[in-house]
C-alpha cells in the first residue's frame, strides 16, 4: 500500500488456531473481510467478530485467533510504514 501504509491478509481456514503474537499485531488496525474470528484471551474468555468488524488487537490480553468456520475468515491488517513522516521514529513536523 502506498502513502506511507502496508496492508496484509491474515487468512484463517475452517477451524483454524494461530497463536496470538503481540508483535504482528503492533500498531494495526484490522477489518474482518469475510467469516467470522473468535478473539480467545489468556483466561479462555471467547467474543466473535464477523464481517464488517474494525479492532486493534494491540495489547490486548489474548491467548488465541480461531476460526470457528465454516468457510474462510479474512483478515485485513493496515499499518504504518516504520519510516513515514508521522511514526513516532520521526517529528510529524519541521522547524
Amino acid at each position: 500500500m502506498t502513502m506511507g501504509f502496508q496492508r496484509r491478509e491474515v487468512v484463517l481456514a475452517c477451524g483454524e488456531v494461530r497463536d496470538y503474537d503481540a508483535a504482528a499485531w503492533h500498531d494495526t488496525i484490522v477489518w474482518v473481510r469475510d467469516g467470522e474470528v473468535e478473539l480467545e484471551t489468556i483466561d479462555g474468555t471467547g467474543q466473535r467478530f464477523g464481517v464488517g468488524a474494525v479492532l486493534c488487537l494491540a495489547g490486548l490480553p489474548l491467548r488465541v485467533l480461531r476460526n470457528p468456520g465454516p468457510g474462510a475468515a479474512t483478515l485485513v491488517a493496515i499499518r504504518r510504514n516504520q519510516t513515514d513522516s508521522f511514526s513516532a521514529q520521526a517529528p510529524s513536523y519541521s522547524c
